[in-house]
C-alpha cells in the first residue's frame, strides 16, 4: 500500500522539528520527504520561511503517538485516519491545452483529419486537437482567414495528439451508429380520398374499391341509357305512371 504524507509535509515537517525530538527519518518517513531534505530544513537550507503546520491540531497524528515514537526511534508515525468521510467529487475535464508554439498548427491537422477521416464528428476533432467548432466550419467551407495557407497534416506528427489518441477516435466513429431519419408528418389527404371507401363493400382481400362519384351530366346520361335498352311496354307503363 503506497504511503499517505500529510497535507502540506514540508510544513509539517518544520513544525516536527521545531517541536518534537524525532529523528530525521521518523519525520521523513511520515512526510514522505528524503532524510537529507528533512536535514536540509532542520538547517534552514529548505524551505526557508515556510510557517510549521501542527499535525495534531489538524487530526492527523495524536499527542500520544508522538511521544512513543520520541521514546523509541525505531518506531514510526502513522497518518490517523479521516473523521470525516469526504464525497468523491468528479472533476471536470479541463480542455486540452496546446503549446502557443503549435496553435498555429491547428488548421493544418482540422483539415488533415477532414479529408482522412469523414467518420469524425466536429465534437470528435474539438477534443482531439483542441479546437473549436467555428474554426472547423470555416476550415470547411474554406472561409478561414489562412485557407490558402492550409495545408493536410497529420496532428500526430504536429504532436497536438498522439496515435493511440487518433486510433481511438477513429474507432469510435468508424463503429458510431447512424442516426435513423426523423418521421416526417404526412399531408392531410382530401375528403375525397378518407370517405370516398365507406359505402363500398369490400372486395376478396378485404380492401373496399374506390368509390366513383357521378356527375349530373353522368346521371342524365344514365337515364337516357337505362330508358333505351328498357323495352317500349316498360317505357310506356312508366309514362303512363
Amino acid at each position: 500500500m503506497a504511503h499517505v504524507a500529510p497535507l502540506m509535509p514540508k510544513a509539517t515537517a518544520v513544525w516536527l522539528i521545531d517541536n518534537t525530538s524525532l529523528s530525521f527519518e521518523q519525520i521523513a518517513e511520515f512526510c514522505g520527504l528524503h532524510p537529507l531534505e528533512v536535514k536540509g530544513i532542520a538547517d534552514e537550507d529548505v524551505a526557508k520561511g515556510i510557517k510549521g503546520i501542527d499535525p495534531v491540531a489538524t487530526g492527523q497524528l495524536s499527542r500520544e503517538q508522538i511521544e512513543d515514537a520520541e521514546k523509541d526511534p525505531s518506531k514510526r508515525l502513522k497518518l490517523a485516519p479521516a473523521k470525516y468521510k469526504m464525497p468523491h467529487v468528479k472533476q471536470k475535464r479541463a480542455p486540452r491545452y496546446t503549446p502557443v508554439s503549435k496553435r498555429q498548427d491547428k488548421p493544418d491537422a482540422v483539415y488533415w483529419l477532414i479529408r482522412n477521416h469523414p467518420e469524425l464528428t466536429d465534437p470528435d476533432i474539438m477534443k482531439l486537437i483542441g479546437t473549436t467548432k467555428a474554426t472547423i466550419a470555416k476550415i470547411r467551407d474554406r472561409g478561414h482567414w489562412n485557407s490558402a495557407n492550409i495545408k493536410a497534416v497529420d496532428p500526430v506528427t504536429l504532436g497536438l495528439c498522439t496515435q493511440i489518441e487518433l486510433d481511438m477516435a477513429v474507432a469510435r466513429g468508424a463503429h458510431r451508429k447512424p442516426r435513423a431519419p426523423k418521421k416526417t408528418g404526412e399531408a392531410l389527404k382530401p375528403v375525397s380520398e378518407t370517405t370516398a371507401n365507406m359505402d363500398k363493400p369490400a372486395d376478396d382481400s378485404g380492401n373496399a374499391p374506390p368509390m366513383e362519384f357521378e356527375t349530373e351530366e353522368q346521371t342524365e346520361a344514365d337515364k337516357v341509357q337505362e330508358e333505351l335498352e328498357m323495352p317500349a311496354e316498360a317505357v310506356g307503363q312508366e309514362n303512363q305512371e
